[in-house]
C-alpha cells in the first residue's frame, strides 16, 4: 500500500501544480505525538505531470496473459460500418479469429433501406455468420404519433433481419429534444409503442443511458476521471446544461418498470459497475433487465472479489460487450475474467490510473458471459462455432 499511496500523492501534487490548486497533505494520525513522517515535506525535484508519471512496478507476481478467450465469444456491443465492405469485413474477421470472437453484433445499427443494404453487404461476404445487425432509431423532433411510426419501422426492420434495437445512444436523455424544443425524457410516454413493439417482437433493447457519474461532477482534484475529462471536452456534463446523473437513472428505471415485458440490456453495466450493490438491487427488482460489460473493465478489475461474486450471483443476467472494436484491447478482458493475476495494466490510462486484478470466474459463468446468455436472448443468432 505504501507504493500505491506514494503514487497517488505524487500524482495529486503534480496535477495541483499544473492547475494552480494546492494538493491536500495526509492528515495527522489521531492520538499520535507527531505527524506522519514526511507529512509536511515538499518534493525536492520537479513534480511530474499526471501524464508523465509512469513508475516501474517492482512487484513480482505470476503473469498469465490471455490472448485468446477460453470459449467462443459473442460481442453484443460492437461498432462497425453499416454497410461494411468485403475488404473491411476480412480485416475484422481476421482479428476475430485470433481472439476467439465468433459473432459481432453491430450495435451502431441501421434502419429502413440502410439496414437492408447492411444486411445484404454481410451476406455478400465470405463470413455471413460472423456479424448481425440491430435496428436503430433517430430520436429527434419527437411529437404526437412518433411512437407508433417508430414501432412500425421496428417491425419492418426485424422482418428485414434486425435481431434487436440499439445501441440507443447517450444523447437520448442528455441532448435529444422533442418537437416543441423541450428535452426528450427517457420515459416519455410517446415512445411507449416502440418499447411495446420490442416486447411483441421478442427482441432486446440495448440502451446507453447517461455517462459515468464523475462526468457530471466538478473537474477538480477529487474527480477520479480528471484526465479523461481534461482530454475530452464533449464528455463534460456540467450542472445547469445537462440533467443530473440521478435524474437520468430515475427516468431509465421508470422506463424499465413501465415495460416489464420488454427485455432491456443496460449498456456499460448501467454505469453502476462502481456500485455493484446498487446494480444488484436493480436486477433483483427488474427481471427484464440485463447488463453488458462494454467500457467498464477498469471498474471490475479494481474490485475482483466483489466482481467475481456479482458475476456468479447474476450469471444469467450479464452479457459480454466491448464497445469500440480495438482487437488489442480484448485480451485485457479475457485476462480479467479468466485469471487470478494481480496488479496488471489497464489499456487506457485516461480511464483508470490504477491496476487491474483478475476475477478468476468459473467456466460455467464464463460460458454464460461469453455466449450462452446472448444465444438465449436472441434465438436468431448464428449457432455455428459454439459448443453444443
Amino acid at each position: 500500500m505504501r507504493i500505491r499511496s506514494g503514487v497517488s500523492l505524487a500524482v495529486a501534487v503534480g496535477v495541483a501544480l499544473l492547475t494552480g490548486v494546492r494538493a491536500q497533505q495526509p492528515p495527522s494520525s489521531a492520538g499520535a505525538l507527531a505527524n506522519r513522517p514526511g507529512a509536511n515535506r515538499a518534493p525536492e525535484f520537479p513534480v511530474p505531470s499526471i501524464t508523465d508519471y509512469k513508475p516501474r512496478s517492482t512487484l513480482v507476481t505470476a503473469q498469465h496473459p490471455v490472448p485468446r478467450a477460453k470459449f467462443p465469444v459473442i460481442d453484443i456491443h460492437s461498432h462497425q460500418p453499416a454497410p461494411i465492405t468485403p475488404a473491411q469485413f476480412e480485416t475484422v474477421v481476421a482479428a476475430m479469429d485470433q481472439l476467439n470472437l465468433q459473432v459481432l453484433v453491430n450495435a451502431s445499427g441501421a434502419s429502413g433501406d440502410r439496414l437492408v443494404q447492411s444486411m445484404a453487404a454481410i451476406k455478400a461476404t465470405r463470413h455471413p455468420g460472423r456479424m448481425v445487425m440491430f435496428s436503430n432509431m433517430n430520436f429527434t423532433d419527437v411529437g404526437p404519433g412518433y411512437g407508433a411510426k417508430a414501432a412500425r419501422q421496428l417491425e419492418a426492420d426485424v422482418k428485414a433481419g434486425a435481431l434487436g434495437l440499439g445501441e440507443i445512444m447517450k444523447g437520448f436523455g442528455l441532448r435529444a429534444k422533442r418537437a416543441d424544443g423541450t428535452r426528450l425524457t427517457i420515459d416519455d410516454p410517446e415512445l411507449d409503442p416502440l418499447w411495446d413493439a420490442a416486447a411483441r417482437l421478442k427482441i432486446p433493447v440495448l440502451i446507453h443511458t447517461g455517462e459515468p457519474q464523475e462526468f457530471f461532477q466538478p473537474i477538480d482534484m477529487a474527480n477520479e476521471r480528471w484526465l479523461e475529462l481534461s482530454l475530452y471536452r464533449d464528455r463534460r456534463l456540467p450542472e445547469g446544461q445537462f440533467p443530473r446523473f440521478e435524474a437520468l437513472m430515475a427516468e431509465r428505471n421508470n422506463l424499465f418498470r413501465r415495460h416489464p415485458k420488454t427485455t432491456f440490456i443496460a449498456a456499460h453495466f448501467g454505469w453502476h459497475a462502481n456500485d455493484l450493490g446498487r446494480l444488484g438491487t436493480l436486477l433483483d427488482e427488474m427481471p427484464n433487465v440485463y447488463v453488458e460489460t462494454g467500457a467498464i473493465l477498469a471498474e471490475l478489475g479494481r474490485q475482483p472479489r466483489a466482481a467475481h461474486d456479482f458475476f456468479v450471483k447474476y450469471q444469467d443476467r450479464v452479457i459480454f460487450g466491448k464497445d469500440s472494436y480495438q482487437p488489442d484491447e480484448y485480451p485485457y478482458f479475457w485476462r480479467t475474467f479468466e485469471t487470478s493475476d494481480e496488479y496488471f495494466d489497464y489499456y487506457r490510462d485516461y480511464h483508470a490510473f490504477w491496476k487491474l486484478y483478475g476475477m478468476g470466474l468459473p467456466d460455467v459463468v464464463l460460458r454464460k458471459l461469453y455466449y450462452q446468455n446472448a444465444l438465449r436472448l436472441m434465438p436468431g443468432l448464428p449457432r455455428e462455432g459454439f459448443p453444443r
